[in-house]
């Protein structure tokens, strides 16, 4: 799959996402908004249901009022002057003061019978608003008094009912504009009851959309690294080619030489080319060990034979192997072996392979005139080994992947350098086997520092394999 159409997957499963996190969002929000309608309804009906029987609760007080030798027979048909001395009642009560016309016990009784009714278990505050005093009467379940007004308003009840939207008009005259009181009510947790009637959907919605978002990130992370992988694969393919045509190519020269019947009967030059052909013979040999090697550590089936090994003739044969290459580019490498304690328990051949293929890779990553330092010392349980070189350097986000199989870092105008990507994809492994570990420390341009750490006491119950 290649980076088009990698990122048109991409661009048109961010657009699905969007467009589902936004018909979500809509329809959460439209079941907010329908809720809240449902909510305002219901309060109103409450309250207008609350002012009439407040009404009712008057006119039938006004009744009992009515000479008792009067019937018990409806409004309409009693006598003219019960009319006349009902209307009368009514209108002596319409001047009476607020408080007086009302039973705050049956208004509270009123208001939670309604509110009941509904299925509103809301906290609530209520209070009746006077026109003509400007001021309230009724706060929740008492009476103010005007003496108590300075200390009412500081309690902040007044804030919430004068903003609330939810108000009816009691005692309505058709005759005047204005009613004389307002009942209002005030609901402090309005916004989160009605959001907590839809958490539930809400919560749905997040959950199934993060792992949505989840596996799109994830399916996107695999796309990628396995389009790495793939890119890896191939530069070790090719990389893999190259290295054993070389070989095979000299070879194949080598016998063609020999065959000759002037070199045939030269016996010092048959066995030059003989030499020749075994050499590369044992080049080809080792490239194919490594890979095998690494194929025996993903399946871990890789045996280690363990016993005492002592650090620095190991290092010291390392160095002298690689020396005569470092030299050809007129390098150097120094060592200072500082370590008092140089033995660990471990496989001598890799432990030597992993010191050998740091310092290839030090020299191969090196301009002109490498300088390659070998530095030993004793910390805290064990030993350390740094190999560091004054080379091209690795780069934050290469020293992410220089452990993975295959993976090569980029060597810019570096031409030559070979290899498989193995080298520190082993190390890694190793070391790790061991016990211990490898840290990186690198600047471009200015060399990079490994480091390989040994624990003393590590053994395997006394065993000499694993």
């Amino acid at each position: 799959m290649n980076k088009k159409a990698i990122l048109a997957i991409i661009v048109l499963m961010s657009a699905a996402l969007v467009g589902i996190a936004l018909i979500q969002g809509y329809w959460v929000t439209r079941s907010v908004q329908l809720n809240r309608e449902k909510f305002d309804k219901d309060i109103f009906e409450a309250l207008n249901e609350v002012a009439e029987r407040i009404r009712r609760r008057e006119v039938n007080n006004a009744l009992e009022r009515l000479p008792q030798n009067q019937d018990d027979i409806g409004i309409l048909e009693r006598p003219a002057f019960s009319k006349v001395q009902l209307e009368g009642d009514i209108s002596r009560m319409s001047n009476t003061p607020l408080a007086e016309r009302i039973d705050l016990p049956a208004l509270d009784a009123y208001l939670r019978q309604e509110m009941n009714n509904r299925g509103i278990k809301l906290e609530y505050n209520y209070g009746v608003y006077s026109t003509m005093s400007r001021s309230f009467v009724i706060l929740d379940d008492y009476f103010v008094f005007e003496e108590d007004l300075p200390d009412v308003v500081h309690t902040g009840i007044n804030k919430g009912l004068f903003e609330t939207p939810y108000r009816v008009e009691l005692f309505k005259d058709p005759d005047k504009l204005v009613a004389p009181g307002i009942l209002m009510i005030y609901f402090p947790k309005v916004t989160r009851a009605v959001w907590e009637s839809v958490w539930q959907i809400l919560a749905g919605s997040f959950l199934f959309t993060a792992i949505i978002m989840f596996c799109f990130a994830y399916t996107i992370h695999v796309i990628f690294r396995q389009k790495k992988l793939s890119e890896m694969r191939t530069d070790f393919i090719n990389n893999m080619t190259h290295e054993f045509k070389t070989p095979i190519a000299t070879i194949s020269l080598a016998a063609d030489s020999i065959t000759t019947p002037m070199i045939s009967e030269n016996k010092e030059k048959v066995i030059r080319f003989a030499e020749i052909i075994k050499q590369e013979n044992k080049r080809m040999l080792s490239q194919v060990e490594k890979v095998l090697q690494i194929a025996q550590i993903e399946k871990d089936e890789l045996k280690l034979n363990y016993s005492d090994v002592i650090i620095h003739p190991l290092i010291i044969q390392a160095v002298e192997h690689i020396n005569l290459q470092v030299e050809r580019k007129d390098g150097k490498i120094i060592c200072e072996l500082n370590a008092q304690n140089d033995q660990i328990w471990g496989d001598p051949t890799h432990v030597s392979n992993m010191i050998h293929n740091l310092l290839d890779n030090a020299n191969k990553y090196s301009p002109e005139k490498p300088e390659i330092i070998v530095r030993t010392r004793n910390i805290s349980q064990g030993i350390e080994i740094e190999i560091s070189d004054n080379g091209i350097g690795i780069s934050k986000e290469q020293r992410k992947l220089i452990f993975d199989k295959f993976y090569r870092v980029h060597t810019g105008n570096l031409h030559d350098v070979k290899g498989f990507g193995l080298g520190l994809s082993y190390v890694k492994a190793m070391i790790t086997a061991h016990k211990g570990y490898v840290d990186v420390k690198s600047e471009i341009g200015k060399g990079s520092s490994f480091t390989l750490f040994f624990p003393f006491n590590y053994k395997l119950n006394g065993d000499n394999s694993a």
